[in-house]
């Protein structure tokens, strides 16, 4: 169960919507490379045809563009998304997974943290 605090806290975090590849890695599924379009301190959102189990444990491996530095992290996949929009007046869709942050390799917090304070300068 969200709780209203959790909600907004979410809602306020720094985030940004930017297209890059990312690799994740699962003991259980092996690695594969995939592409983030959507990034905050919390968690990210993945582009990907075949999403991984609800609940399974990833550890996510990317580079933010424009940016110094590597981000190493460990989380857990909390939702599958099954998009359809129009793009040009052409249907389209995508599929992805919403994989929440659940902790991070050496100084890869502050990493990410840095690069999101960045991008939200200068958007």
């Amino acid at each position: 169960m969200i709780h209203e605090n959790e909600t907004a806290e979410r809602r306020t975090s720094h985030r940004f919507d930017k297209v890059f590849q990312v690799e994740i890695s699962s003991e259980i599924f092996g690695s594969y490379v995939c592409v983030a379009r959507n990034v905050s301190a919390g968690g990210i959102f993945l582009e990907t045809f075949d999403p991984l189990p609800l609940g399974s444990e990833v550890r996510v491996h990317f580079e933010i563009p424009d940016s110094s530095g590597e981000v190493v992290a460990i989380g857990e996949v909390k939702n599958h998304y099954y998009l359809n929009y129009q793009q040009d007046g052409v249907p389209r869709s995508l599929m992805g997974m919403g994989v929440r942050f659940k902790g991070f390799e050496e100084d890869s917090e502050q990493t990410l943290e840095r690069s999101l304070l960045g991008f939200r300068t200068l958007h």
